[in-house]
């Protein structure tokens, strides 16, 4: 059993700190994806020189995936929850219940939190997050209501799309600091 250490006393994130590892661990694989004509009006026939039908069109796309789309609890970084208390547990579950699609954030209520593990005191809860910090499932923000979860733990949504926006994201915003510093420097 781990020895309690504050909430308190972990560090504070203004970002997400598994993002960059989240992006470089990721699997992608291309799958393809058959289109085929609704209306057999659309359907353009391949016939050979005896005038059988030997095919018809489609269309395909190959389309990027997460390999693990489906799932919300990723089976490869599912020792992360071997040494982890049964406060931890409880209010782990409690998370599942915040996560939103395609966010890599929570927001925490206590009052929430208890009433779903049936805890009478915070201390239980507060518990269960430290264990969760230290086992590196959740960070800290620097809000105390909200938190970050680690998408390579668990994550609802498509982990792809996720780390494309945030990548295209962070481009963004080094490029317009670039520019003002650029303008800044010409005035």
């Amino acid at each position: 059993f781990m020895a309690y250490k504050k909430v308190t006393n972990f560090e504070e994130f203004s970002e997400n700190p598994f993002i960059e590892k989240a992006i470089e661990d990721i699997k992608i694989i291309k799958r393809t994806q058959t289109i085929r004509p609704k209306g057999s009006g659309e359907i353009q026939m391949i016939v050979n020189n005896v005038g059988e039908v030997t095919g018809h069109s489609a269309f395909m796309r190959f389309v990027e995936v997460d390999e693990e789309k489906f799932a919300k609890l990723y089976l490869s970084q599912l020792s992360a929850f071997w040494e982890l208390s049964k406060p931890a547990i409880r209010v782990f579950s409690y998370i599942l219940t915040k996560l939103k699609p395609k966010n890599d954030y929570f927001y925490f209520d206590m009052d929430e939190c208890l009433n779903y593990t049936k805890y009478t005191h915070p201390k239980n809860a507060l518990i269960g997050i430290a264990n969760l910090i230290k086992a590196g499932i959740i960070a800290r923000t620097k809000h105390h209501y909200q938190y970050f979860i680690n998408p390579l733990v668990v994550f609802n949504g498509d982990r792809v799309t996720f780390a494309k926006t945030y990548i295209k994201k962070k481009k963004k915003d080094i490029d317009t600091k670039q520019l003002n510093m650029f303008s800044e420097e010409i005035n």
